[in-house]
């Protein structure tokens, strides 16, 4: 069987309204990691995404401990390209307290078959869910700028943060689990995730191919 790819998301996936998300919620961009330009991010912050460069210096050093939390909603990402999707799925799916998903759309309808299933399941689920992957190609042929091939290597990822039972988690579906990176609260998630951030940059401090977003309340 041949590996499955997805067209690349861009940087800015606005997508999560055809997945069945509500308005008073979004992903939005984070200028900078300094105190002022953080300050500016909507609150609450629910979730927070890193795109970041893959070379042989950012994959070098791994920072935080890899392990199993049965109370994280994980993801195994098996489609090529599909990161920025599963960096959203893992940013929604942990804040399913928070977020009033949309009844027969998408993401509600993919959270509910999968909720009980192990991560790697979930992610062979994912590769069959035509909806899910519609909403993906659709977004990512609606860019901003022409969509490149499914083909294509891309040499960028995304992974997610989320705070779950008092615990920041960094979720990244090509692992196989979520790796901890120590404590945080709902009202720090932000700043302690920009943390673990800057370590990411601090990997390749050359590079300047980074991107933060937000999942946070709608202004």
């Amino acid at each position: 069987m041949s590996e499955q790819r997805w067209i690349p998301l861009e940087s800015n996936p606005d997508y999560i309204r055809n997945l069945g998300v509500p308005e008073n919620v979004e992903f939005c961009d984070i200028f900078g990691t300094e105190a002022d330009l953080l300050a500016m991010v909507p609150k609450p912050v629910l979730a927070v995404v890193l795109l970041f460069p893959i070379n042989e210096k950012t994959e070098q050093n791994p920072i935080g401990e890899v392990k199993p939390e049965s109370d994280v909603f994980f993801v195994k990402q098996t489609i090529r390209n599909a990161c920025g999707t599963v960096a959203i799925v893992h940013s929604l799916a942990n804040n399913d307290d928070k977020i009033d998903f949309a009844v027969g759309k998408p993401f509600k309808k993919f959270l509910e078959e999968t909720l009980n299933l192990t991560p790697q399941d979930r992610a062979d689920y994912l590769e069959k869910d035509m909806d899910m992957g519609r909403a993906h190609e659709s977004t990512a042929q609606e860019g901003q700028t022409q969509a490149p091939s499914r083909e294509d290597e891309v040499n960028t990822h995304f992974v997610a943060f989320v705070h779950k039972n008092g615990n920041l988690y960094e979720l990244d579906g090509r692992k196989d689990a979520p790796t901890h990176h120590g404590t945080t609260t709902a009202d720090t998630l932000l700043e302690d995730a920009i943390v673990v951030a800057k370590k990411f940059m601090a990997r390749d401090p050359e590079q300047l191919n980074f991107t933060l977003m937000a999942l946070a309340a709608a202004q």
